[in-house]
């Protein structure tokens, strides 16, 4: 990583100059921005300063926590276990219905750039000192440091840790073949099976989302998916069937968490999502062949605990993100012997 450059600034990776410069081409993600001198990228955290590119939030994070890890939510990646999380401000997404809008949004709705110096060092020290088994890049788009991310998760894979993104699923193929080896697991946000909803809703396209999660599973990743359902905006059965088709293709052992939608920053005229609506795209996930379907944002919901595809049998009880009772003695079910996907 080159630190030279001006104050406050790193200099990034993953871009060219465009047509010979000054002007640049980041390809850090799917948006392949071109951006003249003094402009951002549509992040609002790297700046085209002079023809170089820089990124503005290396070392800076605006937010850090000890979560458990099923509150990523990664229910079958090192479960029960503690996850050092923290993000920096920005997003490469503008969606209408974001959670923490207050500071993925912030460069772009206020204009402002924050956070406290944190090396990626001391990030592994902390996590270490918490006793925590993974570092969680989360909360905002950890895409949008990729840089900060990356050099974090290095030194975290060399201590030992492993390291996950909560991610959009907008990045390129090249920055994950950048950071191959040390990203162990991901919970890629599915917000929709509609072009046209990622285009009005979030400002992006679906296929790079699709691609990301071929490439991320291909990879080795261990990949979970969340979807946030709108009411009569992404729920329709079929969208749902064609989403859960697609996930049951690439596997039927990959997790697929739908979670119930609460008013929230633009969206804030449509009602919380019904839980008839999410038992119904649980029961299309199953008949697509999925193994393993949770609801989200429901507590006490009947798909909180995994369950064996086989026998049925309890394999994790869970009571929020609280590990009970264990249905799995050395990687198979107790009860039918099955092989179950955990990590």
């Amino acid at each position: 990583m080159d630190m030279s450059g001006p104050a406050g600034a790193v200099q990034a990776d993953l871009w060219r100059d465009w047509r010979g410069g000054p002007a640049v081409h980041c390809f850090l993600c799917a948006h392949h921005c071109r951006i003249a001198p003094g402009e951002r990228g549509l992040c609002g955290v790297r700046e085209n300063r002079d023809g170089v590119l820089y990124t503005l939030v290396y070392g800076c994070p605006v937010s850090t926590a000890i979560d458990p890890i099923e509150k990523k939510p990664l229910f079958h990646f090192l479960p029960g276990s503690l996850t050092y999380s923290l993000a920096t401000v920005g997003c490469n997404f503008t969606c209408t219905f974001c959670q923490n809008a207050d500071i993925s949004q912030m460069p772009r709705d206020r204009g402002r750039i924050v956070g406290r110096i944190l090396s990626p060092r001391q990030v592994v020290e902390a996590a270490l000192e918490a006793a925590c088994r993974s570092i969680s890049y989360t909360y905002t788009e950890p895409t949008i440091f990729y840089e900060y991310a990356r050099d974090c998760a290095r030194q975290a894979s060399a201590s030992g840790l492993k390291n996950v993104f909560v991610t959009n699923g907008y990045m390129t193929a090249e920055m994950l073949e950048d950071i191959d080896g040390d990203l162990h697991a991901a919970n890629v946000d599915l917000k929709s099976f509609s072009d046209g909803f990622y285009r009005a809703q979030v400002g992006a396209r679906l296929k790079p989302v699709l691609d990301s999660i071929r490439r991320l599973h291909a990879m080795g990743v261990w990949v979970e998916v969340t979807t946030l359902l709108i009411p009569g905006l992404n729920d329709s059965p079929d969208e749902l069937r064609r989403l859960a088709a697609f996930l049951a293709s690439i596997s039927s052992d990959l997790p697929w968490h739908v979670s119930r939608f609460h008013p929230a920053y633009r969206l804030l005229n449509v009602p919380p999502t019904p839980v008839s609506s999410i038992d119904t795209a649980l029961r299309v996930g199953r008949e697509e062949g999925l193994h393993y379907v949770y609801g989200g944002n429901i507590e006490g919901h009947s798909s909180e605990s995994t369950f064996c595809p086989g026998c049925g049998n309890t394999l994790l009880e869970r009571q929020g993100f609280r590990l009970g009772r264990s249905g799995i003695n050395g990687g198979r079910c107790s009860r039918c012997g099955r092989e179950i996907a955990i990590q």
